[in-house]
């Protein structure tokens, strides 16, 4: 079934000057459209959680979130996007007929953006969206941004542009997706091609999505090809193997080709090195950086959670030389798995 035989049923789900025209043709591939529209809103749900009292994220993204989420196998695990659903002290999904259950955080992935939710029971009448590539996407290609909402939630979308993506608080893709026109309940929301497969989940509402410094409102999803090596390990560890990549807790902002600094995380690896908002950084060692893109490689390069960074910060007319012991962003966060 093509993309826009599932963009068309969908809507007409509920659109009741189109719905009348698909019914009345009964043939069996109108038949088969309905089942697969009728399955792809079933997997999508929606996702409310409320923060552990003494959460550290409730002071940037608030201490009650919502957003969606993807059903993506018969376990019943949901894909949805990390800052929605971290250092939880309750969480609910509710599915397309209305009904709520308890979920679970079981994994979260800092690297990616990725959160993964199991409800405590199974949830009735859901089909999994299947995975799609979402590196076989191609620009100007058509695709339905699916949030929780029922069939008058999807919108039409195209992909225009796939590139890297540095965002302030430390996190960097080297391709995310970036779609136009822009949907305003993008947490969580499924990217769906053409064929009925989920190859994204949203992140963001971007002024640029064309090319940075364009004006050109849209979506930045994150492609879902970072969650297949990863997958395995969020179900079983709640994290990807590997060693955990130094956090200093610093958000900054591109200005004018510097690095100026937005926010310190309390009681952060920066905040304890005397980090200050307004400092300007202008190097890591004897590296000059300019953009997150390099400040961010550097930093990871020198080695893993625990290692020292070495910054040169411009405050005031003064250079200073800091030493930020780093660490792993999972022991800066509270503990927290949701029910």
């Amino acid at each position: 079934m093509g993309f826009r035989s599932v963009l068309v049923t969908v809507v007409a789900l509920s659109a009741a000057a189109i719905g009348p025209a698909i019914a009345q043709t009964g043939t069996p591939a109108d038949a088969d459209a309905d089942r697969k529209a009728a399955a792809l809103l079933s997997a999508v749900v929606q996702v409310k959680m409320r923060a552990s009292p003494d959460a550290r994220s409730s002071e940037t993204l608030g201490a009650v979130r919502e957003g969606s989420g993807v059903v993506i196998d018969d376990a019943g695990y949901i894909v949805t996007i990390g800052y929605v659903v971290i250092e939880p002290e309750a969480i609910e999904v509710t599915t397309f007929e209305g009904k709520s259950f308890p979920a679970q955080l079981v994994g979260y992935d800092h690297a990616t953006g990725f959160g993964l939710l199991r409800p405590l029971v199974p949830l009735p009448n859901v089909t999994p969206m299947p995975i799609g590539d979402s590196a076989a996407l191609e620009v100007r290609e058509p695709v339905m941004v699916l949030p929780h909402g029922g069939p008058g939630a999807a919108t039409l979308a195209y992909v225009v542009s796939k590139r890297p993506f540095a965002g302030s608080w430390e996190y960097l893709l080297e391709s995310a997706l970036f779609t136009s026109p822009p949907t305003l309940t993008w947490a969580g929301a499924a990217l769906i091609d053409r064929g009925g497969r989920l190859v994204g989940v949203g992140s963001l509402l971007v002024r640029d999505s064309m090319e940075p410094g364009t004006p050109m409102p849209g979506n930045m999803f994150v492609p879902i090809d970072l969650l297949k090596p990863i997958l395995a390990d969020l179900e079983s560890t709640g994290r990807a193997k590997g060693p955990p990549r130094p956090w200093m807790g610093l958000a900054t902002e591109e200005v004018s080709g510097q690095l100026v600094v937005t926010r310190v995380s309390p009681d952060g690896p920066a905040d304890r090195a005397g980090m200050r908002r307004g400092d300007v950084v202008v190097g890591v060692g004897g590296d000059p950086v300019k953009t997150h893109e390099e400040f961010y490689k550097r930093v990871w390069a020198l080695g893993p959670a625990g290692t020292e960074v070495p910054l040169k910060v411009l405050r005031g007319s003064a250079v200073r030389d800091l030493q930020v012991k780093s660490i792993d962003r999972f022991d800066y966060f509270r503990a927290g798995k949701g029910t």
